[in-house]
């Protein structure tokens, strides 16, 4: 009965995860980043979705519903944040039933009743389903607990059923995305042209010999660049530049710290703390009462922190231990031994050469060798962390491959956790592990183990007191007060040059956040605020452990994009073609070899040389990846030079020096179906911002929240 009471619990959260997967699925776009278009008028409306408007009241309703319904499962009130993500999945629960709504009605396409019993206890469990119905002990999905839930369900507080029903709606919805977006991945073709160009661009290869000149060769100063320019430029190439509603301002941080009267209290607090542990009959109810931040009492190697690993070999049975810092934290333990756990957890990390399960046998036998090839240069010597950042092709690539720790309870795929919990020891595995998703070069780099330690941990946290924060607040509200022009503003950070000043650019409307500031939305709606112009002053904001005082510096409208708000992108491309000018005419003087010519040239002439370059993935020795460049060497003919032209950053004279051109080959089957794979992929996003776009999304909650 505890697993049922937890599963009806979690039914209400549930729901909310298929709610958030959903948003991930609409924000390809980023509808939320100050880009709708305003109607002018109505200062009730939320927004507008297919033509649809959408009433402040209407939309309020439902995030205090929703708010409610978090009280009830959660126990507490929502928080800032917590309050913006109902908001978020509100929004976005009105562009499903307004924008894809209209879709999926027009094609005819719907979830019936047998399939969402299929979804909940059928054939085809729901992944959310199979997470929330979870046994703990063997940790997988079990359909008996579902049974048992849906048995009880009439039984349970109305509450929990209409949070089930929601869940249930979040489930259908789900499925009908899916629905919609496989049939429209089904219209995406690739011709057998489309595959001979993919083949050709990934296997045809020319070396070259060529001349740069980079613009950073020229002087800036011996360019000057003037606002008409600019003003031409921008003309020129206005989608290249799209406006966004923005501020931009300076601010100054009154950092709220413990004075030396409240860390001598914190002090004092700790020792007492560490004597009542010492003698505390129940160590971990203690801790968990006195502790700011809750931690296990059996906790593993890998969940204890590096500062008290070290420490562990000296510890015995009923000693106070610590404190140790972590940031502005402390801890102190008191140790009761160890314990044996029926899991084993270990570290490792892995090179993963890519080749799905689908793949043809050609492709799995060149995957195979290239990690065998790793595999081999790692047994001479190479760096594991540093083959794994140049080969990786997961998301670990970045961290040496590193996959932190993990038990052996299913989380990884079965072939991979064999082999590693079937290794002892630390270091290389001998073979390549083999797995759906391609090929593993794998390094245990912490030994299994299924011991666990007994950590009463007491963590607090030092703290300003009232009074500390109170003096903090007072100098920031006399700042303000004192410099409430921009001039007074400036002059004062001049003055005194202890004043923490920062920056914020181009903050988007609907932003919660900017810098490191998570929760400043109050400072955001002061910036776009009707009443607040450039020049002006802001009163003191509060943010976590620290005052604000802000000053508007700037901003940009969408619908009237200024040189101003492309300043630097807007004199770096006309720089870029003043100076490819003056090289480009300096170059048609001169003659001769490359080198020849570079030498005449002077100073910031390079000559270089690369071979095999493919259109595909053609990277230039100082150049980086031109494609400009790139197109030059394939198009010329073995033995002739180009005149100067170009480049991404500088100017170029190419000459081919070599060209082998793709092998003839009957079946692109390979190619082909990259090709597709590729094109599935792009498609979702692609849906979703034609679907965004058809609806004409209008988002004006920042004017709201």
């Amino acid at each position: 009965m505890a697993l049922i009471t937890k599963i009806r619990e979690k039914s209400g959260i549930a729901a909310a995860a298929i709610a958030i997967s959903l948003i991930f699925f609409l924000i390809g776009g980023d509808i939320f980043s100050g880009n709708s278009r305003f109607f002018g008028g109505s200062s009730d409306v939320v927004g507008e979705i297919g033509g649809e408007k959408i009433n402040y009241k209407d939309f309020q309703k439902k995030v205090e519903d929703a708010a409610q319904n978090y009280t009830q499962q959660a126990g507490r009130s929502p928080g800032e944040q917590e309050t913006s993500q109902m908001r978020d999945q509100i929004w976005n629960q009105y562009i499903l039933d307004l924008a894809y709504g209209k879709e999926y009605e027009a094609l005819g396409l719907s979830v019936s009743s047998k399939e969402l019993v299929d979804m909940v206890q059928g054939e085809n469990i729901h992944p959310s389903v199979r997470q929330q119905f979870t046994n703990p002990q063997t940790g997988q999905f079990d359909k008996t607990y579902v049974i048992q839930f849906l048995k009880n369900f009439k039984t349970m507080p109305v509450p929990q059923q209409q949070a089930w029903a929601s869940f249930e709606k979040s489930l259908a919805q789900d499925r009908l995305r899916t629905k919609y977006e496989n049939l429209m991945k089904m219209s995406t073709y690739t011709t057998n042209a489309e595959a001979q160009k993919e083949y050709v661009a990934q296997t045809s290869k020319v070396d070259a010999h060529y001349l740069y000149v980079p613009f950073y060769s020229v002087a800036d100063s011996t360019v000057k660049v003037t606002d008409s320019q600019l003003e031409d430029y921008l003309g020129k190439h206005k989608d290249a530049f799209i406006g966004q509603n923005t501020r931009s301002i300076q601010y100054v941080t009154f950092p709220v710290i413990p004075s030396k009267q409240d860390t001598a209290s914190f002090y004092n607090d700790i020792k007492r703390l560490a004597k009542e542990l010492a003698i505390s009959k129940n160590d971990s109810a203690f801790a968990m009462m006195n502790s700011d931040v809750k931690t296990p009492y059996y906790v593993t190697m890998a969940e204890i922190p590096e500062s008290v690993k070290g420490s562990l070999g000296s510890m015995t049975p009923g000693g106070i231990y610590g404190p140790f810092k972590n940031g502005m934290s402390y801890s102190i333990y008191k140790y009761g031994g160890i314990q044996k756990d029926s899991l084993f957890t270990v570290r490792a990390s892995h090179i993963l050469i890519q080749a799905a399960k689908a793949a043809p046998d050609s492709v799995k036998a060149a995957a195979r060798k290239r990690a065998e090839g790793i595999l081999a240069q790692i047994r001479g010597g190479a760096s594991f962390e540093a083959m794994a950042q140049q080969f990786g092709t997961d998301g670990t690539a970045q961290q040496g491959g590193d996959l932190g720790y993990f038990k052996n309870n299913g989380s990884m795929v079965k072939p991979f956790e064999n082999a590693i919990f079937g290794f002892s020891g630390t270091g290389l595995l001998a073979n390549i592990v083999e797995t759906d998703f391609g090929y593993h070069i794998v390094k245990v780099t912490e030994a299994k183990t299924n011991t666990r330690y007994k950590l009463a941990a007491v963590n607090r946290t030092i703290a300003p007191s009232q009074a500390t924060m109170d003096e903090v607040l007072r100098k920031a509200d006399a700042f303000a007060t004192e410099n409430n022009t921009k001039d007074k503003f400036e002059a004062a950070l001049k003055k005194d040059r202890t004043l923490l000043m920062l920056r914020g650019d181009k903050i988007p409307e609907g932003a919660a956040g900017f810098n490191n500031l998570q929760n400043a939305r109050d400072i955001v709606r002061w910036a776009f605020n009707s009443d607040t112009k450039i020049g002006s002053i802001s009163t003191v904001f509060q943010n976590e452990n620290q005052y604000i005082v802000a000053l508007e510096t700037g901003s940009t409208d969408k619908d009237k994009v200024k040189i101003d708000d492309f300043r630097d992108e807007l004199t770096a491309r006309v720089r870029g073609e003043m100076k490819a000018e003056i090289i480009t005419k300096k170059l048609s003087g001169v003659s001769g070899t490359l080198e020849q010519m570079a030498q005449k040239y002077g100073a910031g002439a390079l000559v270089e040389t690369v071979t095999d370059l493919t259109l595909a993935q053609g990277v230039l020795t100082s150049a980086g990846a031109d494609p400009t460049a790139l197109g030059k060497a394939f198009g010329l003919k073995v033995g002739q030079k180009s005149k100067p032209f170009k480049g991404e950053a500088g100017v170029f004279i190419m000459e081919t020096t070599k060209s082998t051109p793709a092998p003839a080959m009957a079946d692109l089957t390979m190619y082909k179906n990259s090709a597709k794979m590729m094109a599935a992929q792009r498609a979702s996003y692609y849906i979703n911002e034609a679907i965004k776009e058809n609806a004409k999304v209008i988002d004006n909650r920042a004017k709201f929240y």
